[in-house]
């Protein structure tokens, strides 16, 4: 068993493994089926259900997962800068930046912008149902890259952890 710092270490890197997962499967679930099946609906109905998910994602279940696993992934690579760790310093790094800057960063600086802008569309106007499909598209892109860099995240821990 290893005692100290370095059980510390592998504890966060566990931790990591299971936060950064649980938010690529959700990122993935977009990805491969919630934003096909909303794109598929009535503009109007579409955007709808949009803004209704995007106000139940605020909510400190998801918020939680998602908040917590970027403070957690600012702390293992601060944790791994501290220690030196004679293996998986690189991985744990790269799982850290993977999230902190794809999944998290991203989700700041191009999904939040686009989930705002539709916030403030009434979902059967002109404007909204001319902006929708412009949304699916540009959104689903941008959630596509925060979904590989989340599993990106995983793996880069579950490799830092073997």
């Amino acid at each position: 068993m290893i005692d100290g710092p370095h059980a510390a270490l592998t504890m966060l890197g566990v931790l990591g493994v299971l936060g950064t997962g649980l938010v690529a499967g959700v990122f993935c679930g977009f990805s491969t089926f919630v934003m096909r099946g909303l794109a598929a609906l009535p503009p109007e109905r579409g955007a709808a259900a949009m803004q209704a998910i995007n106000r139940a994602a605020v909510r400190p279940p998801f918020m939680i997962v998602f908040l917590g696993t970027a403070v957690l992934c600012a702390v293992i690579a601060v944790v791994t800068l501290v220690l030196r760790p004679e293996r998986g310093a690189v991985e744990a790094l790269v799982g850290s930046a993977l999230y902190l800057f794809g999944s998290f960063g991203l989700t700041v600086a191009a999904n939040v912008p686009r989930n705002d802008a539709l916030a403030r569309l009434e979902p059967g106007s002109p404007r909204a149902a001319a902006y929708w499909p412009v949304y699916v598209r540009e959104w689903t892109r941008w959630n596509h890259l925060r979904t590989l860099a989340s599993a990106g995240a995983t793996l880069s821990y579950v490799l830092a952890l073997t």
